[in-house]
């Protein structure tokens, strides 16, 4: 009779007592459960006029005191991100404009920086009737409304930099602290591009800053907004096309060696702005 040396019988355990068989492989632990949530979490989930209303429901004096500080704290913090939501659109300039509303405006800290980071301006260059920039355009529409700590502007590639070809466009520069930090050449030219692999691009060069917190109206926007799409994660997503963006992206930064050697171009074009 074949013996199973898996199986847990009163045979097996004298046949491993004598060490014909080896030991039973002790089964994995359990996971532990997840933590309970805190008073925060709860209330993190609710806007300030509905923590307004639940307080007034508190089943006692002093649970309605801490849903009333928690409020507070919460009306506070929002009036701090919208001192730094400053734009949330596109802003379309001419050539004349360039340097004040694009060089000039990415050296402007926002308020309460310590750091002086300056702020991140993307540029970005368009012509109507191609279709890849027409729909990079829509997506930069998107992207400047969900970050509006972000300036976004707008110019028409040619007049901009003249006689520049339509294979470039669409282009993208990154501004900061009045130098270029990024410049995308031809984005979506390789193949259709997602809004995904732009703000992901965007991210990792620091042209969009995270939110710092996702307000509960915006979270259940997005919740609404998930259940039309067949189960895509979005975060992983950004996470993989963050290392695999358009094969033609060129970054063009000044770096101090390139300073010490004279070298103080921004592109591969003259700006001459």
């Amino acid at each position: 009779m074949a013996v199973n040396p898996n199986e847990d019988t009163e045979f097996n355990d004298a046949l491993r007592a004598h060490g014909i068989l080896p030991p039973l492989e002790k089964p994995p632990p359990s996971p532990s459960p997840p933590p309970s949530p805190t008073f925060s979490d709860i209330l993190n989930d609710f806007t300030p006029s509905e923590l307004r209303e639940i307080s007034e429901d508190a089943p006692d004096d002093e649970t309605e005191r801490m849903i009333a500080a928690y409020r507070q704290q919460r009306i506070a913090e929002e009036r701090a991100l919208d001192k730094k939501a400053r734009f949330g659109r596109v802003y379309p300039i001419g050539r004349d404009d360039y340097t004040r509303e694009v060089t000039e405006a990415s050296k402007v800290n926002e308020e309460d920086d310590e750091e002086e980071q300056g702020t991140a301006v993307v540029c970005f260059l368009y012509k109507d009737g191609i279709p890849r920039s027409d729909r990079t355009f829509e997506h930069i529409r998107t992207l400047a409304a969900r970050y509006p700590r972000t300036k976004f502007v707008s110019i028409v590639g040619d007049k901009c930099i003249p006689n520049l070809p339509d294979s470039r466009v669409p282009m993208l520069i990154v501004y900061k602290k009045g130098d270029i930090r990024n410049q995308v050449v031809a984005w979506g030219a390789d193949r259709e591009r997602r809004i995904e692999e732009l703000e992901a691009l965007l991210l990792v060069t620091g042209a969009l800053h995270p939110p710092e917190r996702q307000r509960p109206e915006d979270r259940k926007k997005d919740d609404s907004d998930d259940e039309d799409e067949d189960d895509y994660d979005r975060s992983s997503r950004m996470r993989s096309t963050a290392t695999s963006v358009n094969g033609r992206t060129r970054k063009n930064v000044r770096e101090s060696g390139d300073k010490k050697k004279g070298n103080d171009s921004d592109s591969d074009f003259e700006f001459d702005l």
